[in-house]
């Protein structure tokens, strides 16, 4: 995977790329990443990258040709898909991340500013991406979250696989709850079946926080969630539980629990 990035503050990435699980992935060769200076690619002295919106209106607005220049000068030697950081773009999803990943080159374009030229966007822009239903001061943030994620992608780069197929939004559902040592914090305890050996009866439990995790802090996330027969009971005794009834989804389909667990579709799903 590479990923090239244009901005008009290159510095804001050289801790982010150089830090943790990304630098070591760099490192290893996993991935590649180059940050591109917009400024080297406008055709004045002064490197202008911006000036006054036709029709009038406050602030400036980034200027097409050196966007233009730059990300064919990029993709002339190594054609990518091309992604505008945007508020005004798809919202991005673990499914648009897997996705993303499949492609072998990113060109990440990071506005400033009111944004930029519309023709920026009609000639040489793929895709653009929001990262939230919010405006930053330019796009080199939300690119970071995008490489982020994106990384987690690929092989090699997390240690241990089965911690990126168990991630949150993987299976639709939040992840459950984790605990390591000591035992008892305070008067808090770990709960007695994570400590019994029982891998099934483990399974079950995580399966049934997953869906108290959701319904408490994205029941939103609930109806579009497919779950089986058995799991439809689960989830309605969780709902029973947690005083919060809510409609799902009822085409049954591969159990969300052997997504979560590695189990194959042909074993059952968590029951009482």
């Amino acid at each position: 995977m590479h990923i090239s990035v244009i901005t008009i503050f290159p510095e804001i990435f050289s801790g982010f790329l150089s830090t943790s699980l990304i630098g070591s992935a760099i490192d290893r060769n996993l991935m590649k990443a180059s940050i591109h200076n917009l400024r080297d690619y406008t055709g004045d002295e002064h490197r202008s990258v911006d000036d006054e919106p036709f029709g009038g209106g406050p602030g400036m607005v980034m200027s097409a040709i050196p966007w233009i220049s730059a990300v064919n000068q990029i993709a002339e030697s190594n054609p990518g898909w091309r992604i505008l950081l945007s508020p005004q773009g798809t919202r991005l999803s673990e499914e648009k991340v897997g996705e993303l990943a499949t492609r072998g080159h990113l060109i990440l374009l990071c506005g400033r500013y009111e944004g930029l030229d519309e023709r920026v966007s009609d000639t040489v822009v793929d895709e653009e991406i929001s990262i939230g239903d919010y405006v930053l001061s330019g796009g080199e943030v939300a690119a970071m979250v995008l490489i982020e994620t994106v990384s987690r992608q690929i092989p090699g780069v997390i240690g241990q696989w089965q911690s990126v197929q168990q991630d949150s939004f993987r299976s639709g559902l939040l992840d459950y709850p984790h605990y390591t040592r000591p035992r008892k914090v305070d008067t808090l305890e770990v709960p007695d079946v994570l400590l019994s050996g029982d891998h099934r009866a483990i399974a079950d439990w995580r399966f049934r926080e997953s869906l108290r995790a959701t319904l408490r802090k994205r029941p939103d996330l609930i109806a579009s969630v497919k779950l089986t027969s058995q799991q439809r009971r689960i989830l309605a005794q969780v709902e029973a539980e947690e005083g919060s009834p809510l409609e799902f989804s009822e085409s049954p389909t591969e159990s969300l629990l052997h997504q979560n667990t590695g189990r194959s579709s042909h074993e059952s799903a968590p029951t009482e």
